[in-house]
């Protein structure tokens, strides 16, 4: 593993965890065994994270396009995520990693409302890593919805039209609190983010690898790492 010593400043990486359903079946196993693979990989992201004094992860969960998948799969997924919060709770205290579900709260399930609401609340002070959890996200649509709301607070004599900037849409997007991030990975071998964070990623370092997110390993991390410090990053100077 490099040391974070020879890290240029990289405080803040996105995953886009693509594959799962892909490995299992080169594996020759259900779907649901790639997305159980999968939560393995985020623990050990996570802790890579710890390990490096990497504070921001953001990774893709769950989009508003997922919706369209079967019952069953969502079901799975649904309870994979509320049972994972239930299982590394002990974990997040003991390391000092903070939660934060981000996403169109009005479309959580309801089992997904309570676990999310309750570790937010018991990690709220823990500041070793910010792992931010895309959940019935959208990039567009978190947009329009930001759109809206400063529409709605005009319409109220709130703001007005010059109080309207960069600073103040960012405050209105469900990702609000998240910083932007330097570096997005998406495994799985597709070329395009997919809706995600596309306001915050403007300026983001974008890799895209072959390898399904099961298979993602702490080395590829290294690697990828590795040639991020060596991408001069002009935002547009």
């Amino acid at each position: 593993m490099y040391v974070i010593g020879i890290f240029k400043m990289l405080t803040h990486i996105g995953l886009i965890m693509d594959g799962n359903r892909r490995w299992a079946r080169s594996q020759g196993l259900p779907s649901v065994a790639g997305h159980r693979e999968g939560v393995k990989v985020v623990e050990r992201v996570t802790q890579y994270a710890l390990e490096n004094k990497i504070k921001y992860l953001t990774f893709y969960a769950f989009s508003l396009e997922n919706f369209k998948r079967t019952e069953e799969e969502k079901a799975y997924l649904f309870d994979l995520v509320a049972d994972g919060i239930k299982s590394y709770a002990h974990k997040f205290m003991e390391h000092g990693i903070r939660v934060n579900f981000v996403g169109d709260r009005a479309l959580f399930p309801p089992s997904i409302q309570r676990s999310s609401e309750e570790i937010e609340q018991l990690t709220a002070k823990n500041d070793s890593v910010i792992v931010n959890i895309l959940f019935c996200y959208g990039g567009q649509q978190e947009i329009v919805a930001a759109a809206r709301s400063l529409v709605q607070q005009a319409s109220q004599g709130k703001i007005t039209e010059k109080d309207i900037t960069p600073e103040c849409f960012v405050r209105e997007l469900w990702s609000g609190n998240c910083l932007a991030p330097d570096l997005v990975i998406r495994t799985g071998g597709m070329h395009r983010l997919s809706n995600f964070l596309l306001y915050l990623s403007a300026y983001s370092e974008l890799i895209f690898t072959d390898t399904f997110w099961p298979a993602f390993t702490n080395e590829e991390l290294d690697s990828i790492i590795y040639n991020y410090n060596f991408i001069k990053r002009n935002f547009g100077s």
